[in-house]
């Protein structure tokens, strides 16, 4: 008689698909003997088989649904200020949002360049960071922020020669929560080609 004992395998998926195989041949080539000779043990192989092939579609099922999730929850970006040419943006007699329209990475589209906005998909920790230029003689000043909230700010007062500055944050966000930066009133920012002034983020892991 046929070892039914299950062999070693890598994952429990190809474990018991592997132990499914060898109920499925021990059937074939005993299929005769076992219906009229042994019909229990005939009938407790096709339960083991009945029972494995329900084990097999529910570890192929958690495995789909794992991948999905996996594939859902890849979020990153990064933009430049201006999509092309040069020059500055403001002053302006409010915080104005910024709109970063030379999109480098959306992976998972959660950033909006027409907005400037990150909508948060899901919930989890994520990263950003932003940088701001200003050109000498010129105020800068530039906030990210969570909801409404300041979460960070950059700032160059009239800097003899170019300013650069830059800052980041780790933030807990719900799902729905926006992230964005604004340009203080009566201030500055300046980009290029070169993108000098640019918005960035990712999830770091999902919660």
């Amino acid at each position: 008689m046929h070892n039914l004992a299950k062999p070693k395998a890598k994952s429990a998926s190809s474990g018991a698909m592997t132990s499914l195989k060898i109920v499925e041949s021990y059937l074939a080539e005993n299929s005769t003997e076992s219906l009229t000779s042994d019909p229990a043990s005939n009938d407790l192989l096709k339960i083991i088989k009945l029972n494995m092939e329900a084990k097999i579609q529910n570890l192929e099922e958690t495995l789909n649904k794992v991948l999905s999730e996996n594939e859902a929850q890849k979020i990153a970006f990064s933009a430049g200020l201006l999509a092309s040419g040069s020059g500055h943006t403001g002053p302006v007699d409010y915080r104005k949002t910024l709109e970063y329209k030379k999109v480098f990475s959306n992976i998972g589209n959660a950033y909006d360049p027409d907005t400037g906005v990150f909508t948060a998909p899901v919930k989890g920790v994520y990263y950003f960071r932003f940088y701001a230029h200003s050109h000498a003689g010129i105020k800068m000043a530039v906030s990210l922020l969570k909801n409404g909230q300041i979460q960070g700010s950059v700032f160059s007062w009239m800097p003899v020669t170019n300013g650069n500055a830059s800052n980041g944050v780790v933030l807990t966000l719900e799902p729905g929560d926006r992230v964005y930066t604004q340009l203080w009133e009566n201030t500055w920012v300046y980009d290029d080609e070169a993108s000098y002034t640019s918005f960035s983020g990712f999830m770091i892991f999902p919660l």
